[in-house]
């Protein structure tokens, strides 16, 4: 089928440019991200990911990180995930 649907955004400059490197680094078009996208949007019948507002918890780290504050963590999910299991018994 050929691509003939066009989609016109405006986005912010440097949000653009840091998902640009990210996408170029796994060979990703932003064209094929946005198709991705639309085809997830269509299997699932909606958004394919949580559109909610972050819970206070998580809007205070958001804030520490954007002033440089905080410590990124350098595991792996699945150590972060048996962590967080730990301590939640």
């Amino acid at each position: 089928m050929p691509k003939t649907g066009t989609i016109h955004a405006r986005i912010d400059e440097d949000l653009k440019a840091k998902a640009d490197k990210i996408l170029n680094k796994v060979g990703v078009t932003p064209t094929d991200l946005i198709t991705m996208l639309y085809r997830q949007v269509v299997l699932r019948g909606g958004v394919p990911f949580d559109v909610q507002i972050p819970n206070a918890e998580t809007q205070k780290a958001m804030r520490e990180l954007d002033a440089g504050k905080g410590e990124p963590y350098r595991g792996s999910t699945k150590d972060a995930l048996d962590e967080m299991m730990r301590t939640a018994k």
